[in-house]
């Protein structure tokens, strides 16, 4: 039995960070995972940020409400889903993922919390689970299921690692110099067939 294990943000829906720092014109907050392996001081360092500017949970899911799927990623993800089990697993939070999982056909996500403040203000955050993406993959391996991760960032590369296959899908020119063992592609096409040989 297979898993598909998706990341969300540059797989199958646009950077929400990047989108918001274009929107608040803020540049620091484009930095992504992309750009830095250790999501706690990436997250941290946003909601100083945040609050630096006076800017709440209220102005990014304003635009979040904006953001589309990547083209062609809604189709992608229905096609594959008629013939195997698919579920993203994201370091996004619930409070930013609603619009975009209805826009994707309700898939399965598994992501983490936000901490709110009355005043509308991004206090903090809550990991689902240490590792979380990692740790979902052995999750899924231990009652059964092969795993087959597709993710692009360095957040991604332990759950990639540790599955039957693991793909890079639009990832950094770095990441897949130094990742040479994973296979790489840019569309959903090419993603599709190494998925299909995977399975």
């Amino acid at each position: 039995m297979n898993m598909i294990c998706f990341d969300l943000e540059g797989v199958l829906v646009p950077e929400i960070w990047i989108a918001f720092s274009e929107v608040s014109g803020i540049p620091e907050l484009r930095r992504t995972t992309r750009d830095e392996p250790d999501y706690d001081l990436l997250m941290n360092w946003r909601i100083g940020i945040l609050r630096e500017h006076g800017l709440g949970l209220k102005e990014i899911q304003n635009t979040i409400a904006k953001i589309d799927p990547l083209p062609g990623a809604k189709e992608f993800l229905d096609e594959l889903r008629s013939f195997t089990q698919a579920v993203i697993i994201s370091d996004t939070f619930s409070q930013f993922a609603g619009p975009l999982m209805k826009k994707l056909n309700w898939p399965t996500l598994f992501c983490n919390e936000l901490s709110v403040g009355d005043d509308g203000m991004i206090s903090g955050f809550h990991l689902r689970i240490k590792n979380t993406k990692l740790s979902t993959v052995r999750a899924f391996q231990s009652i059964g299921y092969d795993t087959i991760a597709i993710g692009d960032s360095f957040n991604d590369l332990d759950m990639l690692k540790a599955s039957k296959c693991g793909i890079l899908f639009r990832s950094t020119d770095e990441i897949i110099r130094t990742n040479p063992g994973l296979p790489s592609c840019d569309s959903y096409d090419e993603l599709m067939s190494l998925i299909k040989e995977a399975l």
